[in-house]
């Protein structure tokens, strides 16, 4: 097992099935994009992938994806969307499972995660695990934060509620193991050549210190 890893996070791929939130476009793919970028990974153990939100894409362009290549991911889905239009429902997260395919929660309404109180602690990293929990038909101990906001109250509760790993949106490569993931998530001007020279060939000494220092701040707040 590689001592550091790559993070590469998807969300939509091809035409939305459903209303797209503001600025959500920006993490929309192509079909061709996908096809390039999983190209550009598959072969490499340090790399990692995962979706975001749930969306109907995953099975129907995602999923094939993967399977054609011999890659694994993980799917952190929003517990909230379950069988809407254009979202994931539980016959979906069953497909994805018997395809080798490990499940995560995102929460319930993709809101941050900073600032909840008690009630949406419980709505967001208890209600919706649980709910995902049913889907998958074991524990769910991995979730990704919503819109990649987080401080160090956010982080206690995930650490206080067993999660076994917390994926962000920090742009940085991860120690392997490691309970704080930093993730690359793929935008709508990625392709397999921005993949291999903007992620997997590694960042820049000062670029990674820049990075670690956002994350830092953030686990401090």
């Amino acid at each position: 097992m590689p001592a550091h890893v790559t993070n590469i996070c998807f969300h939509g791929i091809g035409e939305p099935g459903r209303s797209l939130e503001p600025g959500e476009d920006r993490y929309w793919i192509s079909r061709d994009a996908y096809e390039d970028i999983l190209d550009a990974i598959a072969g490499r153990p340090e790399v990692r992938i995962s979706f975001d939100d749930g969306n109907r894409s995953d099975v129907e362009i995602g999923l094939p994806g993967l399977l054609e290549r011999d890659l694994s991911a993980t799917f952190f889905v929003l517990a909230g969307r379950l069988g809407m239009v254009g979202s994931l429902d539980r016959l979906d997260i069953s497909l994805l499972r018997v395809a080798g395919m490990r499940i995560g929660t995102h929460g319930m309404d993709h809101v941050s995660w900073r600032g909840l109180d008690p009630a949406g602690v419980g709505r967001e990293l208890i209600q919706a695990r649980e709910r995902i929990t049913m889907a998958a038909g074991e524990a769910v101990d991995e979730a990704a934060l919503p819109l990649g906001r987080y401080d160090r109250t956010t982080l206690r509760h995930l650490r206080r509620l067993g999660y076994r790993h917390v994926h962000t949106s920090d742009r940085a490569h991860a120690v392997a193991g490691a309970w704080l993931q930093p993730r690359f998530s793929v935008t709508a001007d990625d392709d397999g050549d921005s993949v291999r020279s903007q992620i997997l060939s590694g960042q820049g000494i000062a670029r990674r210190v820049e990075r670690q220092a956002a994350g830092l701040v953030k686990r401090l707040r």
